[in-house]
């Protein structure tokens, strides 16, 4: 698949080669197509060669990727063929990259398979939170389950009543006359036997 400027100012003899490949893989049951190279040509002479990595969908859909690059900050997709080469003094960058090399239908795409990652530092960031919470959970749970009810503890007994019998000599000394209507009645002073004399 080439890629032409055509008589774009500077860009005139500039393409873009890449070297797609297909392959059919008995897991997934069907067939993957792959970036194997992309090649720089300039006036019909290949200026530089990157092998791509991991630039790869099924047949039936495409790829797409925000950053394809030879730089490290956007993951180096783009490695160049060898050390000797002049791939090295090359800095290649597509921004909103889409291709797809085979079963095209109505000049559009098909479904793109997304180059971003399933474990990026936001989902992992999400995943130690979320497993940080489960720990609080799981330790609050353990704390509720373990905790003992007051009432195994602090069991309120009633004592039975215990009244001590009483003496004579002590009965006047714990009487005291009432004065109400002219019959005469004592009062306990003593309120632990709350008992009344009439």
């Amino acid at each position: 698949l080439s890629l032409k400027f055509g008589d774009i100012g500077n860009l005139k003899g500039l393409v873009i080669r890449f070297l797609l490949t297909t392959s059919y893989y008995e897991l997934s049951v069907q067939n993957w197509f792959s970036l194997h190279r992309l090649q720089l040509l300039y006036n019909h002479s290949i200026q530089a060669t990157f092998n791509a990595t991991r630039i790869y969908a099924p047949a039936s859909y495409s790829y797409h990727c925000e950053h394809v690059s030879s730089l490290q900050r956007y993951d180096a997709l783009l490695i160049p063929s060898s050390a000797d080469d002049l791939s090295k003094l090359w800095e290649v960058t597509f921004i909103d990259f889409q291709i797809q090399g085979f079963n095209i239908q109505e000049g559009h795409f098909a479904y793109a398979k997304d180059c971003a990652s399933f474990f990026s530092p936001a989902i992992l960031m999400g995943l130690v939170m979320s497993l940080i919470l489960l720990l609080v959970l799981a330790y609050a749970l353990h704390m509720l389950i373990h905790l003992k009810s007051l009432d195994r503890h602090y069991e309120c007994k009633a004592s039975p009543a215990y009244f001590a019998q009483m003496k004579d000599n002590d009965l006047g000394d714990e009487k005291e006359p009432l004065r109400n209507s002219g019959n005469e009645s004592y009062e306990l002073r003593n309120q632990e036997f709350c008992k009344i004399y009439i």
